[in-house]
């Protein structure tokens, strides 16, 4: 877990490595989802979900029915044309996500998509949202302060220090779960565990 600007100092190449390499390729669609929806308010539900792919001159007929299969895929089926204010919270934030889906990523970014939401709301979309990474099967880098969250959303969990950043540690997560939701995954004994022990690592004070 790091915050923003050390995860961008780490892809921009700004921290020297302590061992090993990246590899980029350059051909990968990246998709960022931001803390804020920061949908726009002049536009549609459906045609804010339509962005990247208009920007990338690449909303064909398609890509419509693609947007148009996901918006009944995740909930939104029937909200369309309506504006951003009409929506909840949570509502929006499945709006971007949808939007992010879009352009159909192979590496989706998510930084602290859940904090503006209220408590109940998060634990609904970190459940609905990392169940929606795992059906479409891409693989996600999670920035996020809530320890709960990423032991219940993540394969893996990375633990930063305090500035300077450094990686202290490196968690792999492997909770028994029938259905392995994130909800379902707070609920194992296990669970408990990884939170004390990454806890235990945590500058608390930084």
């Amino acid at each position: 877990m790091c915050g923003k600007s050390t995860l961008l100092s780490i892809i921009c190449g700004l921290l020297s490595p302590e061992s090993g390499e990246i590899n980029i390729d350059t051909d990968r669609k990246a998709g960022y989802m931001l803390q804020k929806d920061h949908l726009f308010d002049w536009l549609t539900i459906f045609e804010n979900a339509c962005l990247g792919l208009t920007i990338q001159h690449q909303l064909t007929d398609e890509a419509k029915e693609y947007v148009q299969s996901l918006f009944q895929k995740y909930g939104l089926s029937g909200f369309e044309n309506r504006c951003p204010f009409e929506l909840s919270g949570g509502m929006r934030q499945r709006a971007a996500l949808i939007r992010t889906l879009a352009i159909r990523p192979e590496l989706l970014l998510l930084d602290e998509p859940f904090s503006a939401l209220d408590y109940q709301t998060r634990l609904f979309m970190s459940d609905e949202i990392g169940s929606i990474i795992k059906n479409e099967g891409i693989t996600a880098i999670l920035v996020t302060h809530d320890i709960s969250e990423a032991v219940s959303m993540s394969d893996r969990v990375l633990v930063m220090s305090s500035r300077p950043a450094r990686l202290k540690s490196v968690h792999t997560i492997d909770l028994p779960c029938e259905h392995n939701t994130p909800m379902e995954r707070r609920s194992v004994s296990e669970f408990r565990d990884y939170f004390n022990t990454i806890w235990k690592e945590l500058d608390v004070h930084a």
